[in-house]
């Protein structure tokens, strides 16, 4: 991607809407201040399924419009207006309502002493043109997910320790599958022992709303699964290690995902038939990612190669059914279709709990196990009492 410096066209606020996209209908909105409309107009086509976009010329208008309405981040090119980027970085700065907001910073040519002042003045990353679209999309989210990151330094330390050690572990895995080493079970577990600590202290709901806003769908659906399951085990009455396992199995479940490409896994819309035949190849990547390490307990495999099967032969990998699936992998299958439901996604809003659950009990009752879905509604109800 590239831009050349065009005449400012004011806000692009009013095509983003014609193109349907509503600021605060996604997870994020993104601000791009750029006197290039191609540039701009590049950008916004990159991020439109991802991402609500704002986009403005020149600085006054920017910063007027990004103090009403504070984005989640900014991406500042080399002009704005008549002025250099880096001097809007320097006013935006200064406005206390946009002081923390991330801001990349996308330079026309490598400057070293343009991009160093960027960086002083407040920018918290930098890509210079020509770049490609996943590069700035992996940027974007990985700014995005440390300022997320950074809010749960201020929880009480069960909870800190929770999110800051899953999330940490969950990271480390994208490697350690790319390099094909063995899992490290052994941290896995580890990570989630606080997550246990807290679900006991009721400070799951916490866990989830701070988990909401992060831009690793992967790793916020993982972890609302491993901290839905270990509540559920909880009522169920599984304790100890048992637990331990249960909340780990939840965390490793969609480890496979990592695989798959990003625009599938967010794509707005029903999966033509080859996207989904590469969104069920998650399975069988994460049963054989998880294989690498043979002290792996077998009910996380389970949980793992069987969240996907349902109750009368109809769900995949396998078409297991009835008896031949795992009590472990019939309860983690009510998490991942109750949390995948409510999850909040790039291209909807998250579904009330009280519908999710009316979906699942009217309309799942030949692919749920239909006990434990009443066990599971009756924990919410306890939960939220």
């Amino acid at each position: 991607m590239d831009g050349t410096a065009d005449q400012p066209q004011g806000n692009d606020l009013a095509r983003a809407q014609k193109s349907g996209i509503a600021l605060h209908g996604r997870k994020h909105f993104i601000s791009i201040v750029d006197a290039s409309e191609r540039h701009r107009q590049q950008v916004s086509d990159a991020l439109l399924s991802f991402y609500g976009i704002e986009g403005h010329a020149d600085a006054t208008n920017a910063l007027a419009s990004l103090s009403l309405n504070t984005p989640s981040l900014v991406i500042v090119g080399d002009q704005v207006g008549a002025q250099a980027g880096v001097r809007f970085i320097k006013r935006m700065r200064e406005v206390s309502v946009l002081n923390q907001v991330p801001i990349l910073f996308i330079c026309d040519k490598f400057d070293s002493d343009q991009i160093n002042l960027a960086m002083t003045l407040g920018a918290n990353g930098h890509l210079v043109k020509p770049y490609r679209r996943s590069v700035l999309i992996k940027s974007i989210s990985s700014l995005l997910n440390a300022s997320v990151e950074k809010k749960w330094d201020a929880l009480p330390e069960s909870q800190r320790l929770a999110l800051k050690g899953t999330v940490e572990a969950f990271n480390s895995m994208s490697d350690i599958i790319a390099s094909g080493e063995p899992l490290p079970y052994d941290d896995i577990s580890e990570s989630c022992q606080p997550l246990i600590e807290a679900v006991s202290k009721q400070e799951f709901k916490s866990l989830l709303n701070n988990v909401k806003d992060h831009d690793n769908y992967s790793y916020a659906h993982s972890l609302r699964v491993a901290t839905l399951l270990s509540l559920f085990g909880t009522a169920a009455g599984i304790k100890g290690d048992d637990l331990l396992t249960l909340a780990s199995g939840g965390l490793l479940h969609d480890a496979g995902k990592m695989s798959i490409p990003h625009d599938v896994l967010n794509k707005p819309g029903k999966l033509d038939e080859a996207e989904f035949a590469i969104m069920k190849s998650h399975v069988p990547a994460t049963v054989s990612f998880l294989h690498t390490n043979p002290n792996i307990p077998k009910p996380v495999i389970d949980i793992a190669s069987q969240h996907h099967e349902k109750i009368n032969g109809t769900g995949y990998p396998k078409g297991l059914k009835g008896s031949e699936l795992n009590e472990l992998a019939r309860m983690a299958a009510i998490v991942d279709v109750f949390s995948a439901l409510t999850d909040r996604r790039v291209y909807k809003p998250p579904m009330e709990p009280e519908k999710a659950i009316r979906i699942m009990t009217d309309e799942m009752t030949s692919h749920l196990d239909q006990h434990f879905l009443k066990l599971f509604q009756a924990m919410l109800l306890d939960a939220t009492a």
